[in-house]
């Protein structure tokens, strides 16, 4: 009984601190940090990561707020992140947790205490402490618009007067270039997310959506006449490593793979194989935005060059239709013309070089063979 009476207690009190957290009044002495951390090895690390930490030794408080968190075993996660309604969530732990899961990994820690009054700080931890106890703890992921370091940068701009800045420079340049930089390492990735991402993110930059955004503008801000950041410190420095660049995940490789495709260009079975594999990875970035919520993939021109059309090419080639082949080497021939033109002076013009000098080639040879036979 007396056994059964403590865990009684234990559990009560466990609620009672539960409850109380929430109403809890910082002291004088409590601060509020960014703390922002670099580049991972996995491609959803890859732009680094940002969260918040309060810290109040007199409240016995060293929290650490992710707004990152997602379930990798929520049902149908790949087909609900393509679609654009894959559910992140706020999740806390201990600053010391915090670090040695970053230090572990080797990713740079830096962390920015806000010069913030004692009202603006109680003002994010309410806030916080309620997003943790209601629906408002999870949020629908968006790449751009909304991710850990835009739901960060919303909450500080909630109780500041000046927004932070955002005259850094990167928002003079495009979410394209300004992603492509993070890849030169990953080319292959680079190459996917760049035949995937569609108009919207050859806009310029107009808001923080990366860590190293925030952090830069957040130096830049001021808060009541006073600099916005009181004082900064580098938690952990990355280890230089000594491996070096894996030699298959680069752009050589890829215009070599290229390069052998061309001399199969005369070939009838690579033809059609070719054309039909294009063509059906044209289909998908084509119509994938009627599907996904993601804004990024919308209006997709990169299927000018992986061109649906090459499926019906395909077929007519298969069944020896030169009328109907004639047609379409012409319009798809059109198509990336056009398709060249319009991403010339743009970032990723030489990494689609190799697949347009092989649409243009593999489309004169069957003009050549196919067409002037008639």
């Amino acid at each position: 009984m007396k056994l059964f009476l403590k865990v009684l207690a234990i559990v009560l009190l466990s609620f009672q601190t539960q409850f109380s957290f929430g109403q809890l009044q910082l002291s004088d002495k409590a601060e509020i940090s960014l703390l922002t951390c670099g580049s991972g090895n996995e491609l959803y690390s890859i732009y680094g990561h940002t969260a918040l930490r309060i810290n109040d030794a007199e409240r016995g408080l060293d929290i650490v707020y992710n707004y990152g968190t997602f379930d990798f075993s929520t049902p149908n996660f790949y087909g609900k992140f393509i679609k654009g309604d894959l559910q992140y969530f706020v999740s806390t732990s201990s600053f010391e947790e915090f670090n040695y899961a970053y230090i572990y990994d080797n990713r740079e820690i830096i962390e920015q205490v806000l010069n913030l009054s004692q009202e603006q700080k109680q003002k994010i931890f309410n806030e916080l402490s309620a997003v943790l106890s209601s629906d408002k703890r999870f949020y629908t992921y968006k790449f751009i618009d909304r991710n850990c370091t835009t739901m960060v940068a919303d909450l500080i701009n909630s109780v500041l007067k000046e927004k932070i800045s955002t005259d850094i420079p990167n928002t003079q340049h495009t979410y394209r270039r300004i992603l492509y930089g993070y890849l030169d390492n990953n080319f292959y990735e680079n190459l996917g997310i760049n035949l995937m991402f569609g108009l919207k993110t050859d806009q310029q930059s107009d808001k923080l959506f990366l860590p190293v955004e925030l952090q830069q503008g957040v130096n830049l801000s001021q808060n009541q006449n006073q600099k916005l950041v009181k004082a900064e410190r580098i938690v952990y420095s990355k280890r230089e490593s000594e491996e070096s660049k894996t030699w298959w995940n680069s752009y050589l490789t890829f215009a070599a793979i290229c390069i052998g495709l061309f001399f199969l260009t005369s070939n009838r079975k690579f033809q059609i194989i070719w054309l039909t594999i294009a063509g059906l990875f044209g289909l998908f970035i084509s119509s994938v935005g009627l599907y996904s919520l993601h804004k990024e993939v919308l209006l997709n021109y990169n299927a000018l060059l992986m061109n649906p059309l090459f499926i019906i090419l395909a077929i007519s080639i298969g069944l020896k239709k030169q009328n109907l082949t004639k047609y379409f080497v012409v319009g798809c021939a059109v198509c990336l013309i056009i398709y060249t033109l319009f991403i010339s002076l743009k970032v990723q013009f030489l990494m689609m070089l190799p697949l347009i000098v092989l649409h243009g080639l593999l489309l004169w040879k069957l003009w050549k063979n196919k067409v002037t036979t008639n």
